[in-house]
């Protein structure tokens, strides 16, 4: 891995220079690698049963500001590693407070103690779930600069904090290519991969410094995407030299600089594999952890979407993306959810997945959750505004 990284051409290791430059101006590095503190939670996954690590692998959403007994039952299991949060978990900052609070108050088993992952869209412009900051679309912060896109991310990380919240699934990082929904819908941050990691980066590394998760989304990118993949199926007829070239550059300046997690796209790029990117171990392993060198913990986009249904069932998605080595697979119905939980924990009793790879997800999900609550001991950088 370290020699193909050594090979990379001139033109790409200019864009991680320029990224690392730009952050460099500001004072600011990601802070703590994922490393830091791994021993004793690398050690916990060994010891997990088979439905704890099954568990440990589902991220999922309920509706309302209080969790349903069946959530609250997988929390107190050790069969959940985190909740998603959506505008109707989160009328109000008081009430998202006192939910979360709830969630990350029920006693779980040892060694599974460290925060839930407690997770939203805040991007900025249409897709935010609470008030407050970003106050911008991403557009607005690629077409303003670093400087902008940066204290937008502080300012967003303090506004998350306030409530609870430890991850955001933002920014977006793909490129916006003329047409795509992305462009369409001022979610990307530019239409060429230098603007996005220029501006997209900092923001993440910003969101990191304040002690919140920064996600890139969608690997390896749906700028060119027509319809979003919850209501249609998308194929993105891209080369594989444009992917590699254009959309996933601003993912390998993400990487560089230690971007904590990376939501795979459930797109199909018959360039990379003939399956969603989410369930093709030549993308979700390949790509981006052998290719890239991406070492933090990535998650599928929605698995209870329209392009999702049209691969396969609930059990088949389940063990499709865990083979194909995402870590977090990401329901909006907690009914789906622990349908998924009961598939991926069988598959893991018969031998049909090894536990192997399951301890490897595992140890990352649960160092990333140590790290994050570590950051909740430390004090807050700015305040909500």
């Amino acid at each position: 891995m370290r020699n193909k990284l050594r090979t990379r051409s001139v033109g790409r290791r200019r864009l991680v220079l320029a990224v690392v430059a730009a952050l460099a101006a500001g004072a600011f590095s990601f802070g703590a690698s994922l490393g830091d503190g791994a021993p004793p939670r690398a050690t916990v996954a060994s010891t997990l049963s088979a439905s704890r690590l099954a568990g440990q692998r589902i991220v999922l959403g309920f509706p309302g500001t209080s969790p349903p007994a069946a959530v609250r039952r997988m929390i107190r299991a050790g069969e959940l590693a985190g909740v998603i949060l959506f505008a109707d978990n989160l009328p109000g900052r008081a009430a998202g407070r006192r939910l979360i609070r709830r969630l990350q108050a029920i006693p779980r088993p040892p060694g599974l103690r460290d925060p839930l992952l407690a997770m939203t869209d805040q991007e900025g412009g249409a897709v935010k779930r609470l008030g407050g900051a970003p106050t911008v679309s991403a557009r607005t912060m690629g077409a303003r600069g670093a400087a902008f896109s940066r204290s937008q991310g502080r300012r967003a990380a303090a506004n998350l904090r306030n409530v609870g919240v430890n991850v955001d699934l933002a920014p977006v990082l793909d490129v916006a290519r003329p047409g795509g929904a992305i462009a369409e819908s001022d979610r990307g941050f530019g239409s060429t991969p230098a603007q996005v990691a220029a501006t997209a980066v900092p923001f993440a590394a910003a969101l990191q410094a304040g002690g919140v998760a920064a996600t890139a989304k969608h690997f390896p990118g749906l700028g060119d995407a027509r319809i979003s993949t919850d209501d249609a199926v998308q194929r993105i007829g891209l080369s594989k030299r444009a992917l590699r070239q254009v959309d996933e550059a601003p993912y390998r300046s993400f990487v560089a600089a230690g971007g904590d997690m990376a939501m795979l796209s459930t797109a199909i790029y018959p360039a990379l594999a003939n399956r969603p990117a989410a369930f093709a171990p030549a993308i979700a392993t390949g790509e981006l952890r052998q290719r890239l060198g991406f070492q933090g913990v990535s998650i599928t986009d929605a698995l209870d979407t329209v392009s999702v249904h049209a691969f396969g069932g609930t059990a088949k998605v389940a063990r499709a993306a865990a083979a194909a080595g995402a870590d977090l697979l990401l329901y909006t119905d907690p009914a789906e959810a622990a349908k998924a939980h009961r598939a991926l924990a069988r598959a893991l009793r018969s031998g049909a997945l090894p536990r192997s790879s399951f301890e490897d997800s595992v140890s990352r999900i649960l160092v990333l959750r140590h790290r994050l609550g570590e950051a909740v001991k430390t004090p807050r950088e700015g305040r909500s505004r």
